[in-house]
């Protein structure tokens, strides 16, 4: 028979051991968490916008960058806090964010290179300071000091910045051409200051013919983009290893860099709830990017268990919003009315297939969530 001392007793015991098996799983899980695709490879991060992420062709540039790598026989491992792509993407991880600025990779970075260790850095930004009209003349300075935070926290690291691509519109394209001409002294006074700073002139290796929705690449262009980036990289030694039969370089570990406050990440706005799919699709819309006065969101539009030809998305605007640019679709608006149709390239969609489309807009003093209706053709 236990006495009560005998039941204490076990009842600590099992406790301890609870605790000590949930210690080891927490230690034995959480770097597997980390570094799902980790191949002890040269750790490159891509770095950016949407078009790191590769909006409308998921992997973007960095698919046709993988292969050129493997075929190369270069062993690399992209890294970063992201993870998208299709299958045949060798390594999904990357640093891509959607809507984001400068200022808003500038306010993470340093968490970023604390978790990655990169022991190299592919920057392609700027692009929605010029599509938000983001205080656009300050933008050189805001990537100037990206740069050196970048180079401040992960000194060994070698650090590609890339001119920004082509734009459709006129006006941003003029401001994008500013912005773009300025990188090159930026860059050339990092070197100058011993950096491990390098240029990559990526305007210049796309078109506007190379643009699905004025903004983001297609396929071919994204493949140009990859292009440009091998190119770069095998001409900087080290930057990806030493090609075939060597051992990869190691990544260099970030030195400490002062704390600071991190301005606040561009928290999207919570989603509106999935339009009814009944009608053969479902439409999700989120906030990208908010500042005084205007944001940026995109809608994912998702087919049904059947195939579909074409879609409709409709909503209200609650709050005296406006759509002053939209890509990937064809959008008209009557007062708060507004309706978006798919663009003739992403209208046809295979059961549960997802396109997504954007747009800019202004909004005073409140910007909801509306609710969204989609209607399958």
């Amino acid at each position: 028979m236990l006495t009560l001392t005998n039941q204490r007793g076990q009842s600590r015991w099992r406790r301890r051991l609870t605790t000590a098996l949930l210690t080891v799983t927490v230690l034995a899980i959480a770097p597997a968490v980390a570094r799902a695709e980790s191949n002890g490879g040269v750790r490159v991060m891509p770095l950016g916008d949407s078009i790191t992420e590769g909006t409308q062709v998921p992997g973007g540039y960095r698919i046709g960058l993988w292969q050129r790598l493997a075929a190369g026989r270069y062993t690399t491992d992209f890294v970063g806090s992201q993870y998208n792509g299709p299958g045949n993407l060798g390594d999904h991880d990357h640093e891509g964010h959607p809507g984001w600025r400068i200022d808003q990779i500038d306010a993470n970075i340093n968490g970023w290179l604390r978790n990655s260790t990169p022991r190299t850095v592919l920057l392609h930004i700027g692009t929605n300071d010029v599509l938000q009209n983001y205080n656009v003349s300050g933008a050189p300075q805001r990537l100037s000091t990206l740069i050196d935070h970048i180079t401040a926290a992960a000194p060994n690291a070698d650090v590609f910045v890339a001119t920004i691509i082509p734009l459709s519109n006129s006006g941003q394209e003029a401001a994008a051409r500013n912005f773009n001409s300025a990188i090159p002294g930026i860059v050339q006074s990092k070197v100058n200051s011993g950096k491990r700073v390098h240029l990559v002139d990526m305007h210049s290796k796309l078109t506007t013919g190379d643009l699905i929705d004025g903004i983001h690449p297609t396929a071919n262009g994204y493949d140009k983009m990859a292009a440009a980036w091998y190119a770069a990289l095998q001409s900087v030694p080290g930057s990806i290893g030493q090609g075939p039969g060597t051992s990869p370089s190691p990544s260099p570990s970030p030195s400490p860099s002062p704390s600071r406050s991190p301005s606040p990440s561009p928290s999207a706005s919570p989603s509106a709830s999935p339009s009814p799919g009944g009608a053969g699709c479902s439409a999700t819309y989120a906030i990208a990017g908010q500042w005084d006065g205007g944001f940026q969101a995109t809608v994912t539009v998702t087919a049904g268990s059947s195939a579909i030809s074409s879609w409709t998305v409709g909503w209200q605007f609650g709050n005296g919003q406006t759509v002053t640019q939209s890509w990937s679709t064809e959008i008209s608006a009557g007062g708060a009315q507004v309706t978006a149709r798919n663009a003739g390239y992403n209208g046809a969609l295979g059961a549960g297939a997802s396109t997504q489309f954007g747009f800019l807009g202004t909004w005073n003093g409140a910007n909801g969530v509306p609710t969204l209706t989609c209607t399958a053709g």
